[in-house]
């Protein structure tokens, strides 16, 4: 990789920027949509597994004194995604 990057070191930068802009693009061109589908039981639904899942892996990897710090910023996360 590091040889690719002597050869063409502006190509990551240029090609990861150009995937970011539009991604924002899209969003702007969708913004009604993509914010009722975040507000949506479906996204509540699918936001919650992930949610679990993701605060069970970092339980099980850090130590348990950090447990309550890992179930507050699942539930800010949850906050931000679906109806409830």
């Amino acid at each position: 990789m590091a040889a690719w990057r002597r050869i063409h070191p502006e190509g990551v930068r240029m090609g990861i920027e150009d995937i970011v802009n539009q991604g924002k693009k899209l969003y702007e061109d969708n913004k009604e949509q993509v914010d009722g589908f975040l507000k949506s039981e479906q996204a509540e639904q699918v936001s919650d597994q992930v949610f679990d899942s993701a605060a069970d892996l970092a339980k099980k990897i850090s130590p348990d004194q950090f447990d309550a710090t890992v179930d507050d910023l699942r539930d800010k996360a949850d906050g931000a995604v679906g109806n409830d």
